[in-house]
């Protein structure tokens, strides 16, 4: 005795499987998926070190930019800034090259 399978009964599961496999690829590969919420990540890290970076740099300048002010004037940065603009060196400076 053979069973005749019918179209249904073997297009359903075919169905669940094709939908399982687009669901899985989706978890994957998709917008929201596993790649995408790596690079992300790894996107988030590199501009958080950026951050971290331009932050220095700009305390750095704070307190350059202090330190050449009316309230606190540095002789010295002043005397080093103008001769790095001005290409000046003093007759007692010893120029490396």
């Amino acid at each position: 005795m053979t069973k005749k399978r019918s179209v249904s009964g073997l297009l359903i599961p075919m169905a669940l499987l094709f939908v399982g496999a687009y669901f899985t690829f989706s978890a994957v590969q998709g917008n929201y998926g596993l790649f995408h919420r790596i690079q992300v990540e790894a996107e988030v890290e590199s501009l958080t070190d950026a951050l971290a970076a331009l932050q220095e740099e700009t305390t750095e300048m704070e307190i350059l930019t202090w330190r050449m002010s009316d309230e606190y004037l540095d002789l010295d940065l002043l005397d080093e800034q103008a001769r790095n603009v001005l290409g000046y060196v003093r007759a007692d400076d010893i120029v490396l090259p």
